[in-house]
């Protein structure tokens, strides 16, 4: 389970990091004004980095085992459970665009499978 979780959220982090970086206002719709600032377009293409780079130590972490393995499962779970914590509270506080409920059942949905490869390991 661990390897197929790790390889999907990869491809999802990859995908997230991209569109933050080369297609910032079309991600953003409906959270970013249309007449956003030079500065906040800038952070948001800045926190593409450490999607793509949480989706590279994903994807390398495939086929690893052991005290390695727990930290990079363990690490997705608290984030995946936080962003889904958030979405929770955007939703339910009806502050987030409609687009969150996908997001919502997205991150709910890596954050459990997450705690049930580390529960699956033991750990």
């Amino acid at each position: 389970m661990a390897r197929w979780t790790l390889t999907l959220s990869s491809i999802y982090l990859a995908i997230v990091g991209l569109a933050l970086m080369f297609a910032t206002r079309k991600f953003g719709v409906g959270a970013v004004p249309e007449d956003a600032s030079t500065e906040l377009l800038a952070l948001l293409r800045l926190l593409g980095g450490p999607f793509l780079g949480i989706a590279a130590l994903n994807w390398l972490s495939r086929g690893g085992g052991g005290d390695w393995l727990r930290t990079v499962l363990i690490a997705n779970a608290v984030g995946f459970g936080a962003v889904a914590l958030n979405d929770v509270q955007g939703v339910l506080s009806g502050e987030a665009r409609e687009l969150a409920r996908v997001f919502l059942v997205v991150h709910l949905g890596f954050a459990l499978a997450f705690g049930a490869s580390l529960l699956r390991r033991r750990v």
